[in-house]
């Protein structure tokens, strides 16, 4: 990997080398490495650019890292990766896509996840975006995540996308069955004249089953955003999601909450709050030392940690 590339590595997946474990590294649409192990098994599709991960039943304490990195010019692709996740088990999968553009030729990375998680399983989902590059070509990168979470099983979805993507749709479905739940932190930064839209479609089909959607966001300049949580309680359940947005300079964004109890015990709750930084904040950093621009970065830090 040239310098670039290992730059783009590291911002998406804190990888400075080849990790231990299994992994499945990409760049410009070709395998950099792949490496498996005794229960995490990486094949090639049949059909289709990508993936299919199989773990084993009873795999715990294990990882995998499969960063995406385009660094060529013009580059456009979607890739589909399939994930087959046993029973009893307790993994961590580490993802993420880097783009760096530096000619006014764009790039664009569509990436598919879909996840099928068995029973009693706890799985953390790790996925960073980000771009880089002084070219004037568009840094585009659409993903898709489709998640069945089987009984009693527990996801968490960790997402950030906080630098250089200049356009981003990004679509998340959720079906949850018995005792099943998950968590997701979005965290999303745009700033220039950039565009993110988030859409997050959660049914929570079992008994007892739950959802917590929390997104975190800041909109810069004249950029926009746009984020739409759909929550449909089709049976005793309790879901809830959280829009927490900040406008600084000509930016919009939109919250779009719809919320369907399909049964009497479904409980769903929608929150949303899009505002500037309070000026009080400003001037408390101020006279700490900070500039105001200063003050303005180290409290957007915060917010989106």
């Amino acid at each position: 990997m040239d310098a670039i590339q290992k730059q783009l590595l590291e911002a998406v997946s804190g990888l400075h080398d080849v990790p231990a474990g299994a992994y499945n590294i990409r760049t410009n649409g070709k395998t950099e490495g792949r490496q498996t192990t005794e229960n995490i098994d990486i094949q090639p599709r049949e059909e289709g650019d990508g993936i299919v991960i199989t773990i084993k039943s009873g795999t715990k304490n294990e990882s995998m890292h499969m960063p995406v990195i385009l660094s060529k010019a013009g580059w456009k692709e979607t890739v589909y990766n399939d994930f087959y996740i046993g029973d009893d088990c307790d993994v961590t999968i580490v993802a993420g896509c880097g783009i760096h553009c530096g000619t006014d030729d764009g790039s664009q990375h569509d990436g598919i996840h879909s996840f099928f998680i068995g029973k009693n399983s706890k799985v953390k989902y790790v996925e960073k975006h980000y771009g880089s590059g002084d070219g004037n070509g568009k840094r585009v990168m659409n993903p898709q995540t489709i998640v069945e979470v089987g009984e009693g099983s527990y996801m968490e979805m960790d997402t950030a996308q906080i630098k250089g993507v200049d356009s981003t749709d990004r679509l998340t479905k959720v079906k949850l069955g018995k005792g099943a739940s998950i968590k997701v932190m979005e965290r999303l930064m745009t700033h220039g004249e950039q565009r993110a839209e988030s859409r997050f479609i959660v049914d929570l089909d079992g008994e007892d089953s739950g959802a917590n959607i929390i997104s975190r966001s800041v909109a810069k300049d004249d950029s926009y955003q746009m984020f739409q949580s759909v929550l449909n309680g089709n049976a005793r359940c309790s879901g809830h999601t959280e829009c927490d947005a900040i406008i600084v300079g000509n930016a919009k964004i939109s919250s779009i909450p719809e919320i369907t109890a399909n049964n009497s015990d479904a409980a769903l709750i929608h929150e949303a709050a899009i505002g500037k930084i309070a000026g009080e904040q400003i001037i408390k950093l101020m006279t700490l030392g900070l500039t105001e621009e200063e003050a303005e970065e180290q409290i957007i830090s915060g917010f989106l940690k």
